[in-house]
């Protein structure tokens, strides 16, 4: 199984969640870059609000797809315990990396909200969509950082991750993964088309979203 791209993606974890369609008190939540386009199909199906949860990867350094971590906004800190056993780090190594993604996660947020409120999820159903899961980090700190805003239900939606998607994010009330292929290797490799997403084409998406709720 492979999807053609994101919007097809998108699509098909729309129709698993079609039990959240029309409910007044359900918002999607993308993580950027690559969740946004899956994020908008599924958005559009449910008739919800699109929004963002900024995130980021800690990476190790040399080996920056490698994740060690992530970050979210409200000083949020995951780290991934196999990572770090694996490769150990000085304290002043992750501290810098921390710092310097802290940075960008900053850059970004000022970029994509100019201005604009963090959303409300007091009460509601918040569904994070990402357009792949691989060690659980990222998706993991998006959680924690949720959580602190005290939203009723939260729910993962991503196309493809490892056999232990359910387990690595078991902090979610609700997980729906597709495709759980057993020789997984990477996001990507689910993708017949997996470009890389610019600032300027995740607005582009945000912006198009907000003409069709208008």
């Amino acid at each position: 199984m492979r999807f053609r791209d994101r919007k097809e993606a998108g699509e098909q974890l729309a129709a698993r969640l079609a039990a959240y369609r029309d409910m007044p008190d359900v918002l999607v939540l993308a993580l950027p870059r690559g969740g946004v386009p899956v994020g908008l199909e599924i958005a559009d199906a449910l008739h919800a609000p699109l929004d963002l949860l900024l995130v980021r990867k800690l990476g190790v350094p040399g080996q920056e797809e490698y994740a060690m971590g992530a970050i979210a906004l409200g000083d949020v800190v995951v780290w991934n315990k196999e990572a770090l056993a694996m490769i150990p780090l000085p304290q002043s190594v992750k501290e810098k990396v921390v710092a310097r993604e802290r940075q960008e996660l900053e850059r970004r947020n000022a970029l994509y909200r100019d201005g604009r409120p963090m959303p409300d999820v007091a009460g509601k159903t918040a569904i994070i969509v990402d357009d792949g899961l691989a060690t659980g980090s990222t998706m993991r700190a998006a959680i924690q950082a949720l959580r602190a805003q005290a939203p009723e239900k939260i729910v993962v939606a991503v196309p493809v991750g490892p056999p232990s998607v359910y387990e690595d994010v078991g902090e979610a009330d609700e997980v729906i993964c597709p495709y759980t292929p057993s020789g997984f290797m990477s996001v990507g490799g689910a993708y017949m088309k997996f470009p890389q997403l610019t600032d300027a084409e995740v607005n582009q998406l945000l912006s198009l979203k907000r003409k069709r709720s208008a």
